[in-house]
């Protein structure tokens, strides 16, 4: 079915977007959570009329780019979000929030589909890329801070995020290891007597070890008998 998202999702697309999605998908986890709406031919109109309204309102010369270029080198956005000890948030900083908050703050229309980064999932500082217009590039300067408190130094940012990499790396080997000895145990289980016994160990009760006498013996038996004869 057709909805309309009415924030932006991961791997599905961004605020305001009318994406295709299973009905189960929709009606279990879009809609509960109001991350999307119903596709309705009216809300779709009403959407593609403040497209095209927002459309009007960014760059349409490279030297109108260029002036907005200007004014965004200055801008330093910041935002404040729920995060935890090593400095993951608890949500993300999306590029709809990003083209928001400059409209918000310098009244300047970008196209969210311009922003050149992924949803931000970290406290930290990022230079955020923006297409203006063909040739016209700009780097926003970009805060993300946490909520109620202050940005960390880049050194104290960077033994955050190492420390979680610590612990998802010792955590990552335990599983594998124990996948392994799972593997081996149930390997072992399967092995035929033959290959149990090529691998040095008994037979079982159940099939018991040949003892078939080398030709040569018996042929040296018999030579004897025939002399004492």
């Amino acid at each position: 079915m057709d909805v309309i998202l009415t924030k932006d999702v991961d791997k599905i697309g961004l605020r305001g977007d009318v994406v295709s999605v299973a009905r189960g998908y929709a009606r279990n986890f879009l809609f509960p959570r109001k991350l999307a709406e119903e596709a309705t031919p009216a809300r779709v109109a009403e959407l593609q009329k403040r497209d095209s309204n927002r459309t009007r309102q960014e760059a349409k010369t490279a030297e109108q780019a260029q002036s907005i270029a200007e004014t965004l080198t200055k801008t330093v956005l910041r935002f404040e979000v729920k995060a935890g000890p090593t400095g993951s948030l608890f949500g993300s900083v999306t590029p709809t929030d990003i083209a928001d908050e400059i409209w918000r703050t310098r009244k300047v229309r970008v196209d969210r589909r311009k922003i050149g980064v992924d949803n931000i999932k970290r406290i930290g500082r990022y230079d955020v890329p923006i297409d203006l217009f063909d040739g016209v590039r700009v780097e926003v300067k970009t805060l993300v801070a946490p909520e109620g408190g202050e940005l960390p130094s880049d050194e104290e940012l960077e033994a955050m995020e190492a420390a979680e990499r610590a612990e998802q790396d010792a955590a990552a080997p335990v599983t594998a290891a124990t996948a392994q000895v799972e593997y081996v145990d149930d390997a072992e289980r399967a092995l035929s007597p033959a290959d149990a016994a090529m691998q040095g160990e008994s037979p079982t009760q159940d099939e018991p070890a040949t003892t078939d006498e080398p030709e040569w013996r018996a042929d040296a038996e018999a030579a004897l008998n025939d002399r004492d004869a």
